[in-house]
């Protein structure tokens, strides 16, 4: 009888481990189904344009981008060590995750346009993140600012820069990151925009739609191509009004390559635009790669945890 009982439950013991294995399996893939895409973007930047990313609760961002001169063109060449001996702008700032689906954030810009000394404060939110299993096929990020000069004023009341109160200062960008990771390798995200800018030339528009696309394509686990590029929808007749005065307004195209160091994101970058912030780049930028009117940057990012716990 000690036999059949023996004999009876070999025959069960694989049954039951085949059992236990497929169960553990359905667990796994079932965690691993529901688990949120992360990195659609290395860094809440993608050059000029916003990612969906969002920081760390607690975690510190310092950024630095830089813009240099026309690389060719007549206002480039070798006379003027290919952009590199001028600077259209320069911004520094500081974002801190409040949480891990916001973030907040107070930046200082040379400014490149109409406007400079420009002061940013900004604040995005993590609306949507999409998951592996397709349930949430989107990011969706929420993005907004809001930017004030401190220049002196123009003394001609025509000018843009003529300040005849304080709201005139103000500019205000409203954005939503609609991306997607495509596998492990290519990333997409579209921007549509809202700019608004208080104070602004004759015949120019207060408030201008603008429709963004971005990518990321990764070669490595640390090294990416990203590009962006912004199309404002501004109407023929400040286009006009501009080519009347001898000046002519383009879309913001950027390229370059994204490497990630540790701590570090580090974009090398080549655009047309002059200015880093989306109140200046995307309606009013007035040079074009055709001309030899572009500039390589960069952008650097270092992030900080200020919650870590130190083990002794």
């Amino acid at each position: 009888m000690s036999f059949v009982k023996i004999l009876f439950a070999a025959c069960l013991l694989p049954a039951a481990c085949y059992a236990q294995d497929d169960l553990s399996g359905m667990f796994k893939d079932s965690a691993k189904r529901s688990l949120p895409v992360i990195a659609t973007f290395k860094s809440t930047r993608i050059i000029n344009g916003q990612s969906n990313e969002t920081l760390g609760k607690n975690e510190l961002d310092f950024r630095v981008g830089h813009r240099f001169g026309d690389m060719a063109g007549s206002n480039g060449g070798a006379k003027t060590f290919f952009g590199m001996d001028n600077s259209t702008d320069i911004r520094i700032a500081f974002e801190y995750g409040v949480s891990d689906n916001l973030t907040v954030g107070i930046g200082r810009s040379k400014g490149s346009g109409n406007l400079s000394q420009l002061y940013e404060g900004l604040v995005k939110y993590r609306l949507l993140q999409q998951t592996t299993d397709n349930r949430i096929p989107l990011a969706i990020t929420l993005f907004g600012n809001a930017v004030v000069s401190a220049m002196e004023s123009a003394e001609e009341e025509a000018s843009p820069a003529y300040f005849g109160k304080f709201s005139d200062r103000m500019s205000y960008t409203a954005q939503a990151v609609l991306a997607r990771q495509f596998g492990h390798a290519f990333s997409l995200a579209v921007l549509p925009t809202y700019v608004h800018r208080n104070r602004v030339g004759y015949a120019d528009m207060n408030g201008m739609f603008a429709l963004g696309v971005g990518g990321r394509l990764r070669f490595t686990n640390r090294l990416a191509l990203v590009v962006d590029y912004f199309v404002p929808f501004r109407d023929q007749a400040s286009k006009d009004f501009a080519k009347t005065q001898g000046m002519e307004y383009y879309n913001s195209l950027g390229v370059g390559l994204e490497i990630e160091t540790g701590g570090h994101v580090f974009h090398v970058n080549f655009t047309n635009s002059t200015a880093t912030l989306e109140n200046q780049f995307i309606p009013e930028t007035t040079s074009t790669w055709t001309n030899g009117q572009f500039r390589w940057g960069f952008n650097i990012s270092r992030r900080f945890d200020l919650d870590r716990k130190h083990k002794h």
